[in-house]
């Protein structure tokens, strides 16, 4: 039985019948079957057949080489679109001896998987990271950071970036804050893997190579716009959210219709809003970060004594409720770490709407014991531009109050 054969396995009284697969450990038989899912089997106690041999041409070439840069050219007239895979669903596959989800392709194997963005642009593989985003460090955004630039100096007329979704906006709007780019860098995943018949990968893929041959050039998200497979939203990577746990189209523009759209069928793209044209910006970076930041969370009822591990940091954003409250008793404690060189920045649980701590007393006394009103920049990305504006700017909290990178609107009113 090798990789490619197609098989029927027998254990504890159940039948499988699908084509082998390269399996991650000699224990476990794994098999595609034939509705697309892939799964798993114990050998111990299996009885196989063979059914037929070499049914599909299959490589085994084992874990990819993290680090490993390649490129692969269609045609002298197409752009030439960089892929950087940092790890995620877009780039995983299921580890049999757990039955979940493990990052293990690089940007070379991702393009080989998605045969339909060949002949689209040419290309440039990149790892940078070969991790799950709830792995995701500020270290490895400055790398990432660091990686796009080299790209773009290098020639590339546009990055995408592949990510896993659950800490995408937290990557994305650093490296909004962290990169000038005359080029789309576009970040995307997949809510589902590739061995699931329902999997986004591709279409997400396609749109993203799409997206970064486009004449917009800021830092985006682009994931599906709905259920459907008919187009991909194109998102401010600093005014976007991912708001449910499974659906391919978890993402969504807070406050605002996305900024743009690629038709999937149509392959083109469009944008709803004015931004910065291609060219327009001189290429730079500035990746440093301040790390010593925290998000705290209030709660009815959380002990002030909470804040007290954080007498180090550098800097707290706390996500308030309504207009940017906390408990009265935790002003002291605040102001306590205001003294004392911490820069805390308030943002709302509500999301949508800015913070204005002018309206009640608690507001007032907030601003009074040195809080920064971060307006109404979501709290995944006051916590990305906190570190950034510690470590770049000589004012952070004149900074936390102004729009760098589209975070902030001057009013709460859907972009026209």
């Amino acid at each position: 039985m090798n990789p490619g054969d197609r098989v029927r396995v027998e254990r504890g009284g159940t039948t499988n019948e699908g084509v082998v697969l390269p399996s991650s450990t000699s224990d476990h038989i794994v098999l595609k079957l034939d509705g697309g899912y892939n799964i798993g089997i114990d050998r111990e106690a299996a009885s196989v057949d063979v059914l037929e041999t070499d049914v599909h041409d299959i490589d085994d070439e084992g874990e990819p080489d993290d680090g490993e840069v390649s490129e692969i050219e269609f045609g002298d007239d197409l752009p030439t679109i960089s892929l950087i895979s940092t790890g995620g669903t877009i780039a995983s596959t299921v580890d049999y001896r757990t039955g979940a989800v493990t990052a293990q392709f690089d940007a070379e194997d991702v393009l080989r998987a998605v045969p339909d963005l060949a002949g689209r642009a040419n290309y440039r593989g990149r790892v940078v990271a070969n991790i799950l985003s709830e792995n995701m460090t500020p270290a490895v955004w400055r790398d990432l950071a660091e990686a796009v630039h080299e790209e773009i100096e290098a020639g590339a007329d546009g990055v995408v970036v592949m990510h896993g979704t659950d800490t995408m906006q937290y990557t994305a709007s650093a490296l909004a804050f962290m990169l000038d780019t005359p080029v789309p860098v576009v970040f995307t995943g997949s809510q589902r893997s590739a061995d699931r018949p329902s999997s986004d990968n591709v279409m997400n893929a396609v749109c993203a190579v799409e997206a970064a041959t486009a004449d917009r050039a800021e830092v985006l998200v682009c994931m599906h716009a709905s259920s459907s497979d008919d187009a991909c939203a194109l998102h401010r990577a600093t005014r976007v959210r991912k708001n449910h746990t499974s659906r391919r189209d978890a993402f969504e523009t807070v406050g605002a219709d996305p900024i743009g759209e690629v038709d999937y069928d149509a392959e083109t793209v469009s944008f709803r809003r004015d931004g910065p044209d291609r060219g327009a910006a001189d290429l730079g970076v500035a990746p440093d970060l301040e790390t010593s930041v925290e998000l705290v969370k209030f709660t009815p009822g959380l002990n002030p004594a909470a804040l007290d591990h954080l007498d180090d940091a550098a800097g707290v954003v706390i996500e308030g409720t309504g207009l940017g409250h906390v408990a009265t008793d935790w002003i002291d404690r605040i102001e306590e770490l205001v003294e004392s060189g911490t820069v805390v920045a308030m943002t709302s649980q509500c999301l949508e709407g800015r913070v204005c701590d002018r309206v009640y007393d608690t507001g007032r006394d907030l601003l009074d014991a040195g809080v920064v009103e971060a307006g109404d920049t979501l709290p995944e990305t006051a916590t990305a531009k906190l570190m950034w504006v510690l470590a770049n700017r000589g004012d952070p909290t004149a900074a936390m109050a102004e729009s760098l990178a589209g975070e902030l609107q001057p009013r709460s009113v859907p972009w026209t």
